[in-house]
């Protein structure tokens, strides 16, 4: 009977952090190495990276701001003030699913910026993001998040 219910526990408890991915494998995989090369733009500060992880037409909607358009501004956006340092940044999907040379993935992302007094602010949130295939790479087109309260 242990042995059942511990199966049992396995098995929903799996399920539970499932992800779902849809498509071409070699797709989804270039999606999630974009996904990673993108958080690790994010801690390097690499905005010239950031940029490129975009389509040319993209927008972005931050929360509790503005649609945002194009890469300058997308660009401008991510820059951070003088001191302030992303330690870490981490998006987590959930599902993607790849129509042809679109695709969205949502899920949720987490991160810690290291203030210039040397505090730290954690945050987390939940995202969407519409990827479109350009030249056989996967570009974000529509980036869209918001936070959830800790």
């Amino acid at each position: 009977m242990k042995i059942y219910s511990f199966l049992l526990f396995l098995f929903f408890s799996s399920s539970l952090c499932s992800q779902t991915f849809i498509g071409n494998q070699k797709d989804i995989d270039k999606i999630l190495s974009n996904i990673k090369s993108f958080s690790v733009s994010v801690m390097n500060s690499d905005y010239k990276s950031i940029g490129l992880a975009y389509t040319e037409d993209a927008k972005i909607f931050p929360n509790n701001k503005e649609i945002l358009k194009g890469k300058e501004a997308i660009i401008n956006y991510w820059v951070l003030p003088k001191g302030f340092k992303t330690k870490y940044h981490k998006i987590k999907p959930e599902e993607i699913k790849i129509i042809g040379d679109e695709a969205y993935d949502y899920g949720y992302y987490e991160g810690i910026t290291l203030r210039p007094d040397g505090s730290e602010s954690n945050w987390k949130g939940k995202y969407v993001i519409v990827w479109k295939k350009i030249n056989g790479d996967w570009k974000m087109y529509l980036d869209i998040w918001n936070s959830i309260k800790q």
